[in-house]
């Protein structure tokens, strides 16, 4: 109980620390998921060992995930991370509203966290105009990345809003995401869902212990978890809640990971 109060400390101090040093900046909306357009039937056919929950033959194993940054949020996430020796995978993008914090990819490598490619933009209208709408987007991203970071080594991505989601047929049809997962497979990617939700990027901000409540109860009998948490300037809470969520998963007996270690 006392190493999760003082990672909590600590995650609020550096929070408000790394924010002072914006303070004069202008504020900008955050850009990133919505709770709406997430989907609402994710892709899990990227772990296969789900088809053994029932058996008992799979080791227990739990992925961060967190979406949407750098952020300011971002340094207080990384000093949790770092204080319980846990991995995280982090999808990213680099839209206007947090350019400001994209060095922060940097240290995020440094300190053995996975990277992985979100959106530049993340405005569906544009990245599911088309196919080569979206390549382009992930080009500009990855051209972006490369100030801070090697990008040659990323062959991981998830698609805004999820695989399955919907809101990209308004704008490209409604094959694009069959489409674009096939093309991500021939150009080397793999294209991950999530199959445990914090549904932190809900509207009205859901307080710790929503964040904390979701992410438990979507676990059910689970022996493999990847978990969508977001990584952005509203989503304070979530990293409030990430010590009490890491308790938990360690309590259960889960071992934690990165997206890439589904892989080996």
């Amino acid at each position: 109980m006392r190493k999760r109060i003082s990672a909590a400390l600590l995650a609020a101090a550096l929070v408000a620390a790394f924010w002072l040093g914006y303070a004069v900046q202008p504020a900008q909306e955050t850009v990133g998921c919505r709770e709406e357009d997430l989907a609402q039937v994710t892709d899990v056919s990227f772990m296969p060992t789900e088809i053994a929950v029932d058996t008992g033959e799979v080791p227990k194993r739990v992925c961060l995930t967190f979406d949407d940054g750098p952020s300011k949020n971002t340094p207080a996430v990384l000093a949790i991370l770092q204080q319980e020796d846990v991995p995280a995978t982090f999808f990213v993008i680099s839209a206007e509203n947090n350019q400001q914090y994209l060095p922060l990819v940097q240290q995020e490598m440094e300190q053995g966290e996975q990277i992985g490619l979100h959106s530049a933009s993340h405005d569906y209208k544009k990245i599911y105009a088309s196919t080569d709408a979206y390549w382009s987007d992930i080009d500009n991203l990855k051209q972006e990345l490369s100030a801070y970071i090697d990008v040659s080594g990323i062959d991981c991505l998830r698609f805004p809003g999820g695989s399955t989601n919907t809101i990209s047929h308004r704008y490209g049809g409604s094959d694009i995401m069959k489409t674009l997962k096939v093309q991500a497979e021939e150009k080397g990617y793999h294209a991950i869902d999530w199959n445990v939700c914090a549904d932190d990027a809900a509207g009205g901000h859901p307080s710790a212990s929503e964040v904390y409540q979701n992410t438990i109860e979507d676990v059910e009998d689970k022996r493999t978890c990847v978990v969508l948490m977001h990584d952005t300037n509203a989503t304070t809470t979530t990293v409030e809640a990430l010590p009490d969520i890491i308790a938990w998963f360690r309590d259960q007996g889960y071992t934690f990971c990165t997206v890439d270690d589904l892989y080996v």
